[in-house]
């Protein structure tokens, strides 16, 4: 009978093992509420919630709702909360409810909600900031209730995807500035509260909504209450400065659709009615005169016009675009969001880039083969390179809004490159053949009446020239909007060669990495040494750094550190340094800093910060750098991509810059003077010729040193 038991025990734990693996809650959802937790400040409120370890779903977390392993709500109104809502909440793929409202939550809104969100509650807190951009992307979201914080600035023109939205509450904010024109998209839109806020402007784009509740109290909004909204169900209007008098009648022949929907059998209908035939007659045949004017003028532009467009359109359609985060992304979600995410903000007015074969090639915006991608070329050639100045003479020029918004088509979202800590970045195709990449601005970061302020700016970073630094070729500033302009490098960013693997990509050689590391070391110091007054970056991390078409790199970002007002959303985990608490916090060294986790990147080919590792291996420097000094261990985190194809001294020597970079204090860290000045001695050492550049090479470099 002892065999028959055992058997049976053997069975009865494996099928309760599985039931309990069965039930495990997916590791995204997991490690995007602990760090939720954390940033809450642990509250002793959330029953059940763990800083490490837990199963939300089988474990019952308060206010946690799951169907199978995935998270699908999150209710935690209520609670006296207080801290912000983390860096992670992109990685809640599966949540449709989210409601964290009256609690004392402080802090901007983070750019990356739950993506698939149907209801979002976050009013009664103290939110300051904008409306997050990802908001723009969430196309089957309800309801959405914002009212109530602390957001101030103008509303980006961000509404025209949200077709589904049938609530919005933007009440009791510090909101100013027109009403943006894509609130005209909001189909489905029901009930809207704007109340208490600082808008301007007339509220026409309303019009031709289906509203049955309508609040608009206590603004500024000037111009005359269409009539088309006056038959709302519910309308509040008072506060505001009206103009008297009649209203202007609306423009012939172009009555609204909502007014039709809700005008009573008399009224409207009875003044229409009153039209001549012989008005109404001349009305259409101008009509008819117009369309038929715009229909050959288009049909002279669209063969030439609509190529410009073709691929992007494609390649919106073949995905969808997913912002990105930050660097503490699970391997699952990683290789997702490195494809559509390229933040390509960058000039080199020095490279070679082949316009007609960008204007020409059929997967624009596609990584090209490896032969075409990398072109090596030996030591002299790169020093070479590096004393080149560029010219000075370049100047960035004033681009009209009507120019860009055809050249994006519209920012289109098959333009979309990719969203960073301040803006979206749009792929812009001229009729010529010139791609640029334009950084739009959120307008919410500029405070009101401070215009003038983008202009500083501008000159600022027309005065950068240096051969590893991003250029400005061009601004607009119009309207409420505020976009730099970049030449376009289709080579991307250094974070998609090291951390996207695709049939296309060829791994970086050894002696490129330290390339890399030296022309972006440069660029560093010239921004804490070479400029009048010195510039600190505060964002230097690889996703900024972008490579052209032989490999040299282009700081990006350079310039915009006055726009980095939250340091917990600007690097993430993994980039800043210990004393970044907050923005005052950032100094030269801390630059330093960032820089040495980007040098890690290079050796180790690994993530700065990646939740789906063990809890000791999660943080790329608290993990490397007691091994940085060990030769046997050192050799184990070399990137195996590189397939043993380095010299073990120059690994060495790269290792202690990297040491010296991110140490715990900052005092004791090097200028970034000293820092290059040790990458170019490990270029001055390369004896590395162009065979042992070759990853199919069938032997080891060990015979050869820096």
């Amino acid at each position: 009978m002892f065999p028959h038991f055992v058997g049976f025990s053997i069975v009865f734990f494996a099928i309760l093992d599985t039931s309990l693996v069965l039930s495990k809650t997916d590791a995204p959802d997991v490690s995007a509420l602990r760090v939720m937790y954390g940033s809450l400040n642990s509250p002793s409120q959330l029953t059940g919630w763990k800083s490490s370890g837990g199963d939300p779903c089988g474990q019952s977390w308060k206010g946690i709702k799951c169907s199978g392993s995935s998270v699908t709500e999150i209710r935690l109104s209520d609670l006296g909360l207080t801290g912000s809502m983390g860096y992670q909440l992109s990685s809640l793929t599966s949540v449709t409810y989210f409601d964290l409202s009256n609690n004392n939550l402080k802090g901007d809104i983070p750019y990356q909600l739950p993506p698939n969100t149907l209801h979002i509650d976050l009013s009664g807190n103290g939110f300051t900031g904008g409306v997050p951009y990802s908001i723009s992307q969430m196309t089957d979201l309800k309801y959405l209730n914002l009212g109530q914080n602390q957001l101030s600035g103008q509303l980006s023109d961000m509404f025209g995807q949200l077709p589904k939205l049938t609530e919005m509450d933007l009440s009791s904010n510090s909101l100013s500035g027109n009403l943006p024109q894509s609130f005209g998209s909001l189909s489905s839109l029901t009930t809207l509260y704007l109340q208490n806020n600082q808008f301007t402007g007339p509220i026409n784009v309303l019009a031709n909504l289906s509203l049955d509740d309508l609040n608009v109290k206590n603004n500024q909004f000037t111009g005359w209450i269409p009539s088309e909204l006056e038959n709302i169900n519910n309308l509040q209007t008072g506060g505001n400065s009206w103009s008297s008098g009649p209203a202007p009648p609306p423009p012939p022949g172009a009555p609204s659709a909502h007014a039709s929907r809700h005008s009573t059998k008399g009224g409207k209908e009875g003044k229409r009615s009153a039209l001549s035939g012989a008005v109404i007659a001349g009305i259409v045949l101008g009509i008819l005169v117009v369309v038929a004017i715009l229909i050959a003028l288009l049909s002279r532009k669209s063969s030439s016009a609509s190529s410009h467009y073709l691929d992007e359109v494609r390649l919106s359609q073949r995905r969808p675009f997913t912002p990105l985060s930050s660097q503490e992304l699970s391997n699952d979600l990683r290789s997702d969001i490195c494809k559509d995410y390229k933040e390509l903000k960058s000039l080199d007015s020095s490279s070679a880039i082949d316009v007609r074969a960008l204007q020409t090639s059929p997967s624009i915006g596609l990584k090209p083969p490896p032969s075409d991608r990398i072109n090596s070329f030996n030591d002299a050639e790169f020093e070479n390179r590096l004393k080149v100045k560029k010219s000075t003479s370049i100047r960035a020029t004033c681009h009209s809004l009507a120019d860009l918004q055809t050249a994006t088509g519209n920012f289109a979202t098959g333009r979309l490159l990719g969203e960073g800590s301040i803006g979206r970045v749009y792929r812009a195709k001229y009729a010529d053949g010139k791609v640029l990449a334009v950084k739009k601005i959120d307008s919410s970061l500029f405070q009101r009446g401070e215009l003038g302020n983008f202009t500083a700016i501008i000159s600022n970073i027309s005065k950068l020239h240096h051969p590893n630094i991003a250029e400005l070729v061009g601004y607009c500033s119009e309207q409420g909007h505020n976009m730099l302009m970049y030449e376009y490098f289709r080579n991307g960013s250094l974070h998609e060669f090291l951390h996207l693997s695709d049939d296309y990509s060829k791994p970086l050689t050894w002696n490129t990495r330290v390339r890399i590391a030296l022309g972006t070391a440069r660029a560093v110091e010239y921004l804490h040494e070479g400029c009048s007054p010195s510039s600190v970056h505060k964002n230097i991390k690889s996703s900024n750094i972008l490579l052209d078409m032989e490999l040299n790199p282009h700081l990006s970002d350079c310039g915009l550190a006055n726009f980095h007002q939250s340091t917990s959303q600007n690097l993430g985990v993994g980039y800043n340094a210990p004393e970044c608490t907050k923005p005052s916090a950032y100094t030269m060294k801390s630059d330093v800093y960032s820089f040495g986790v980007v040098m890690l990147e290079l050796l180790t080919g690994q993530m700065p910060f990646d939740s789906s590792k063990p809890r000791s291996e999660q943080s790329l420097v608290r993990w490397a750098t007691p091994q940085l000094h060990d030769i046997d261990a050192l050799a184990k985190m070399v990137d195996p991509a590189l397939r043993g194809l380095y010299p073990p001294k120059s690994l060495s020597r790269f290792a202690d810059v990297i040491a010296l970079c991110v140490q715990l204090e900052p005092e004791f860290r090097p200028p970034m003077s000293e820092v290059v000045q040790a990458l170019v001695r490990l270029v001055q050492r390369s004896s590395m010729n162009k065979r042992g550049e070759d990853l199919g090479a069938s032997r080891r470099m060990d015979d050869f040193d820096y």
